[in-house]
């Protein structure tokens, strides 16, 4: 860690992509983390289930857009903290040759970046330190090791919901996606309201009184507006643990929670 690094960390207060990674069953995170993960779950005990759901419907969005979509480019802003089966792991278990940029501005996720430049010799994998708010900062940072200029798959994975503007939300997918080119692919997911939505509301509402950075829920039908203008595949924006569940997967794993995914192709 630098200097500058260790004066930007602060593990005095929580942070998302830390009590994420608790949820998961991470270990890179701090007391105040695992504090407010904790008093969160206490209100909303699907919370744990939501976060394995969605890491699984990345592995599938991931594996379907190399497998069947043959895109070998991929770039996850928000990607948090490292942990099984990341967008690189993935991809490149499919593709060996894929390229993968994240994006992140949190000091510790910079830190533990170290762990995820380790893709396969075919491939690249990189790390950007950059802000949501900064499309064309991210995009223009992502051409040193992505080609813009053949279909890339955009993936905003629990990360709009911490821009309290729906309006502002839709208008940072547009600018990414107009950096993109035909063929490009967005996969998004996000916390609804819709299921559970009292309890999730009010375990939203103890994160939101702790931490730095916001979380707010949003209907389906405000999450459909990233999808505009976009050929959205089947089945369409549902609950992450129904999008094209695998084979023999157990309950838990196909039980609706308030966590709504699509994936969705650029014109």
């Amino acid at each position: 860690m630098t200097d500058h690094d260790a004066v930007k960390l602060d593990t005095s207060v929580p942070h998302s992509a830390r009590v994420w990674n608790y949820w998961l069953g991470g270990k890179d995170n701090y007391q105040v983390d695992r504090q407010v993960g904790d008093d969160f779950a206490n209100l909303y005990p699907d919370i744990a289930v939501v976060a394995r759901q969605s890491r699984a419907f990345l592995k599938r969005a991931v594996t379907h857009l190399a497998v069947d979509a043959g895109l070998r480019q991929f770039l996850d802003i928000g990607t948090g903290m490292p942990t099984a089966e990341n967008t690189h792991q993935v991809a490149q278990a499919a593709a060996p040759e894929s390229r993968i940029v994240y994006v992140d501005n949190d000091p510790l996720v910079l830190v533990h970046a170290r762990a995820l430049l380790t893709g396969t010799p075919q491939g690249a994998t990189e790390y950007v330190d950059a802000n949501l708010h900064e499309p064309a900062k991210i995009l223009d940072a992502a051409k040193g090791t992505l080609n813009l200029d053949e279909p890339v798959g955009l993936i905003l994975m629990n990360i709009l919901g911490h821009v309290p503007d729906l309006d502002q939300a839709v208008s940072i997918v547009r600018a990414l996606l107009a950096g993109l080119p035909s063929g490009s692919y967005l996969v998004t997911a996000d916390g609804t309201n819709v299921i559970d939505g009292p309890a999730f509301e009010e375990a939203i509402g103890v994160w939101n009184a702790n931490a730095p950075l916001s979380y707010h829920l949003r209907h389906p039908d405000q999450l459909a507006r990233y999808l505009e203008g976009l050929e959205v595949l089947e089945p369409g924006l549902v609950p992450c643990a129904g999008w094209r569940p695998a084979a023999g997967a157990a309950p838990d794993e196909l039980r609706a929670v308030d966590e709504y995914g699509a994936v969705a192709r650029k014109p």
